[in-house]
């Protein structure tokens, strides 16, 4: 899959489907568009699947000394680029913790460009307790030792039950951590606690849905109802027994939620 330079940074993409209106979705902080592997399944045959990395993260540019910090209004401009070298006029929006907010700021900058939103486990500000979790993984990448910043990280994306059925398979996912690059990680941690746009929800006019795990520790519910609230003409989904991850650990139960609000969308 290829690479394209726009907004002075090269970016990995991937375009899935043929045919059909275009979804985005947008990776969690440490993800890639490897992670979606549960949902292109599901969406591919109904829709063409715009899957990327963001700058700092998988197969796009990292951040180097001298770089300019990495900031929201950064984020979304990035997006709104790749649309327009993609040819893309318009997409329904959508991504995961990271990839949720990444979502509502992009809303608010290039509202012309989104179909609709799809926000999951994600946050609009960041409150004291959140921000110091966050500030624990900005220290433990500082290291510049993947297994320690792995093992100060994992247990926040899971919820117990499925932490305690795939404990081996998620220990074996250090090997896969050291892909990282953790001075573009603090990147985007440092970026992520800068997050504060619940007060301007009110202003995003497009239909929404907002989806979240039951069993979110690290973004806790009360945060997705939040954006719900203050976002009108918007659902939420809660996930009862799922974790952070909700994409992994209910991936039938959130593929049919993004598939049915989708479908909504061109009734």
């Amino acid at each position: 899959m290829p690479k394209i330079h726009v907004n002075g940074v090269e970016l990995y993409y991937e375009l899935h489907g043929r045919s059909g209106e275009v979804v985005v979705l947008n990776n969690g902080v440490i993800a890639s568009t490897a992670t979606w592997g549960n949902q292109l399944p599901a969406l591919a045959p109904h829709y063409r699947v715009l899957l990327y990395d963001m700058r700092g993260q998988g197969q796009s540019q990292k951040w180097a000394e001298g770089d300019i910090d990495y900031t929201w209004e950064t984020h979304a401009d990035d997006l709104a680029a790749l649309l327009d070298a993609l040819g893309i006029e318009k997409a329904h929006i959508g991504g995961i913790s990271y990839g949720g907010e990444l979502t509502l700021v992009f809303a608010l900058h290039h509202p012309e460009r989104c179909r609709s939103l799809f926000v999951a486990d994600a946050v609009s500000h960041v409150e004291p307790q959140l921000q110091a979790i966050v500030e624990s993984w900005i220290t433990a990448a500082q290291t510049g030792n993947h297994e320690t910043f792995y093992r100060a990280t994992w247990f926040w994306n899971f919820s117990e039950a499925f932490f305690a059925k795939q404990y081996d398979l998620l220990v074996s996912r250090v090997e896969a951590a050291k892909a990282l690059d953790l001075p573009s990680v603090i990147q985007l941690c440092r970026c992520f606690n800068t997050l504060n746009v619940t007060g301007q929800l009110g202003q995003i006019k497009l239909p929404t849905c907002v989806l979240v795990g039951g069993k979110d520790i690290l973004k806790p519910v009360h945060y997705s109802r939040t954006i719900a609230e203050a976002v009108p003409n918007s659902e939420l989904h809660v996930l009862p027994d799922a974790g952070h991850a909700s994409f992994w650990e209910n991936a039938a139960a959130f593929n049919s939620i993004l598939l049915g609000f989708l479908q909504k969308q061109n009734i």
